[in-house]
């Protein structure tokens, strides 16, 4: 009888948690509307016009600019916000509220543009090709720290191992070309992993001790050779990859441009996120890699050999974020800048987390981060009266709100960072 009534207190209890954040959410909405009628909207003249430029080469498909009435158009937009708000809180999108929070941000984001742009125009397809090439070391970083979270392997050091990669793969590019370069960054990668792999697993060091601590010797000693010899150096002009079409599909007009003119990097990040989830969700292989990662007493008992799949996993894992290192040095800059990652590491952490431990969602949570650098660069050339630095924070703050629960908590493996111990028959 009291474990009845101890299930029904516990169900209420959840169903007022949820009118709560249904609520909540709802009210954000709204906010939403009246900060995009009376802020950007109202001030903004009738006959105003807000172009966006639709076409960034003459390799694709050409097609007229998109030409619109700013003030109509803000107004339409505080319209839907304030609609999608008053449904909230009376009914709730249930099931798809993440998509309606990320559909009323990208109406948010669509008014600021509309508002930064008003009387002048905007080149929308450039800013969303910047948004995929920047969004490239995050994403792969985070693939990187989600194959090695999956299988109970706590990773902080995917900075120092891209930062790492960056330089050997430098130095390699330059002495023996750019695919030896990119070698050169796995090798780097899987033996920084091992390392902590080694370290975490057979001694059962703390793994955010060990990822620290190879963070910190990536850093001082790729300073030490960048300092020491590579500032004005033949070793480090390694070149870069040249972007590639792809064909047919480069034509098609706004997508061609964003999606499939790009070089290597950008095109082995669409294949890791479609690889991976076949692979984490289709085979025999990601049923054992999850479970290690899930419940790793269960998968020995089972026959699996828990800690040979998390040593696996930790190369695989390094591997990905050297791959990722080298993109800086190979796929951007064509040489190795000190401290050059910029702590893409850390952010790619922070976008494996709201991308809830997938591929698909670190690619999304990925553009996401990438599309506020493309945002800020774009509209530092406007002259925009919003300091750039504050929008780059948007993501991050999206993130807080996530893992704060506000949309629904993020829960990682659930034997992530715990040492597995073999019990003694």
């Amino acid at each position: 009888m009291e474990k009845t009534k101890v299930s029904q207190e516990s169900t209420v209890r959840r169903g007022e948690i949820s009118l709560t954040r249904q609520r909540i959410i709802g009210g954000l909405f709204i906010l939403a509307a009246i900060f995009v009628y009376f802020v950007l909207a109202k001030p903004t003249a009738i006959d105003t016009k807000t172009t966006f430029g639709t076409n960034i080469n003459d390799r694709a498909i050409q097609i007229p600019d998109w030409v619109f009435n700013s003030k109509i158009s803000l107004e339409i937009i505080a319209g839907l916000c304030l609609g999608l708000g008053v449904f909230q809180i009376t009914r709730g999108f249930r099931k798809i509220t993440n998509t309606v929070i990320a559909g009323v941000g990208v109406l948010l984001v669509l008014g600021f543009l509309i508002w930064g742009a008003a009387g002048s125009s905007i080149s929308i397809t450039g800013m969303l090709a910047l948004m995929v090439v920047r969004s490239v070391p995050i994403t792969i970083g985070a693939i990187s720290g989600l194959i090695s979270e999956r299988a109970g392997i706590t990773n902080i050091a995917i900075e120092g191992m891209m930062v790492a990669s960056a330089l050997t793969s430098a130095m390699a590019g330059s002495i023996f070309g750019l695919w030896w370069g990119v070698v050169a960054a796995l090798l780097t990668g899987g033996a920084l992993a091992m390392v902590h792999g080694w370290l975490s697993i057979k001694y059962k060091v703390d793994q955010i001790i060990s990822g620290t601590m190879i963070n910190i010797f990536a850093t001082g000693i790729t300073s030490y050779i960048y300092i020491k010899f590579l500032q004005v150096s033949k070793l480090n002009q390694p070149g870069f990859f040249k972007p590639y079409q792809i064909p047919l599909l480069y034509k098609i007009p706004i997508i061609g441009p964003i999606f499939f003119d790009h070089n290597l990097y950008v095109y082995v990040m669409y294949l890791l996120v479609i690889v991976l989830t076949i692979a984490l969700y289709k085979t025999k292989w990601g049923l054992r890699h999850r479970a290690v990662g899930e419940h790793p007493k269960a998968a020995d008992t089972l026959g699996i050999n828990v800690f040979k799949m998390r040593y696996f996993a930790c190369l695989l894992c390094g591997m990905i974020a050297g791959f990722a290192g080298s993109y800086f040095s190979l796929g951007s800059v064509g040489r190795f800048e000190q401290t050059m990652t910029a702590g893409r590491g850390f952010i790619a952490l922070a976008a494996m987390i709201f991308g809830n431990w997938t591929p698909v969602g670190s690619l999304g949570a990925g553009m996401l981060f990438g599309f506020a650098e493309s945002l800020t660069t774009k509209l530092s050339l406007l002259q925009f009266p919003i300091p750039a630095e504050l929008l780059l924070m948007l993501p991050y703050i999206i993130t807080i709100v996530v893992l704060a629960g506000v949309v629904g908590r993020s829960r990682g493996p659930a034997a992530a960072g715990t040492p597995y111990e073999k019990e003694s028959l």
